[in-house]
C-alpha cells in the first residue's frame, strides 16, 4: 500500500551551498517541499530557482528568530525561556513574522504554500500567536497555510532528551492551530543530534517505516561548504549524498513511499501521542 510523504528540506536559502543542494534534490524528485529563510541575502537571487518547482513541490517560509540574519536574532536559549516565562512582545514578534512573510513574497510573487520554524521557534508560546495574527493580515481571502505540529513528533531520532523537550515546549500547538481553521501535519519525523556521527540512513529507515500516510520528515541537506555562521554544514552534505543515492530510492520502494505535495484538502486526524 502506498502513502504519501512530505519531505521537506528546511533553510533554503542560507547559503548559497545549501541552496545549491536543495536544488539538485528538488530536480531529482528526491524531495517534495522546501522552506525559505527569507530574510536570507541570498533570497533574491535564489527565488528564481525555485519558481521551476512551483505547482509541483510545496514552497514555505522558514520562520527565523535565532539564525543572524538582523538584529533581532537571538539564541534558541534565549527564545525557550523568555516563551516559557510569557517575557516576549507579541505585536514586535507579530511584525517580524508578517517581514518575513513579505519578504517571500517579495521576491516569489505569492504567499508561501505553509510554515515551519528554525529550530522549531514558531510553536513557541507567544510566538505562535503573534505568527497566527501576522497569518491573518497577510491571509486575507486565500486558503490559509498549512503549519508544521512540532508536538505531533512521531519519534525522537537520536536524543530522547531533546525530543522530550521539543515536545514539551510547543505543547498545545496543534490544537490551537486547528481550532483557528489551518490544516498541519499529523505525523512529524525527522529531529535527531545533527552531527556528523549520527546514522542518518539508518534513522531514515525508521522515519519512512514509521510514518503514516501524509507524515512529514523534516531535513537538512545542502553542498558541503565552509560556513562559520552553519555549525551542521558537514551534516548537510552527508544528508544530501544519501537523498540523492539509489539507497534511499529503494528504501522508498520497500515501505511503499511516494514523496508528494502536503494535501491541505485531507481532513487531519491527530494520531494518539
Amino acid at each position: 500500500m502506498t502513502k504519501r510523504l512530505t519531505l521537506c528540506a528546511d533553510d533554503f536559502a542560507q547559503s548559497d551551498a545549501i541552496s545549491a543542494g536543495i536544488l539538485e534534490l528538488l530536480t531529482a524528485g528526491r524531495l517534495s517541499a522546501t522552506s525559505v529563510m527569507s530574510q536570507a541575502p541570498c533570497w533574491a537571487s535564489h527565488a528564481s530557482d525555485l519558481k521551476a518547482f512551483d505547482g509541483k513541490a510545496d514552497i514555505g517560509l522558514h520562520f527565523n528568530l535565532s539564525h543572524p540574519f538582523g538584529d533581532q536574532a537571538r539564541p534558541l536559549s534565549h527564545w525557550l525561556m523568555k516563551s516559557q516565562l510569557r517575557q516576549l512582545s507579541r505585536p514586535t514578534l507579530r511584525d517580524a513574522a508578517a517581514m518575513q512573510i513579505d519578504l517571500f513574497c517579495q521576491h516569489y510573487g505569492r504567499l508561501p504554500d505553509f510554515i515551519d520554524g528554525h529550530q522549531h521557534v514558531h510553536a513557541l508560546p507567544v510566538v505562535r500567536d503573534a505568527l497566527f495574527e501576522a497569518i491573518a493580515q497577510r491571509w486575507q481571502d486565500q486558503a490559509l497555510p498549512y503549519l508544521r505540529s512540532p508536538d505531533r513528533l512521531g519519534h525522537p531520532g537520536d536524543n530522547r532528551l531533546k525530543a522530550l523537550v521539543l515536545r514539551s515546549v510547543s505543547t498545545g500547538f496543534d490544537d490551537g492551530a486547528r481550532e483557528l481553521g489551518f490544516s498541519t501535519t499529523p505525523w512529524f519525523g525527522g529531529m535527531y543530534s545533527l552531527t556528523p556521527q549520527a546514522d542518518f540512513a539508518g534513522l531514515m529507515q525508521q522515519w519512512l517505516a514509521r510514518s503514516p500516510d501524509r507524515g512529514l520528515i523534516m531535513c537538512h541537506p545542502g553542498h558541503l561548504a565552509v560556513d562559520k555562521d552553519d555549525p551542521i554544514a558537514s551534516t548537510r552534505d552527508k544528508e544530501f549524498r544519501f537523498l540523492a543515492s539509489q539507497a534511499f530510492a529503494d528504501l522508498c520502494g520497500q515501505y511503499g513511499v511516494e514523496l508528494a505535495r502536503f494535501d491541505k484538502a485531507v481532513p487531519t486526524t491527530p494520531l494518539a501521542a
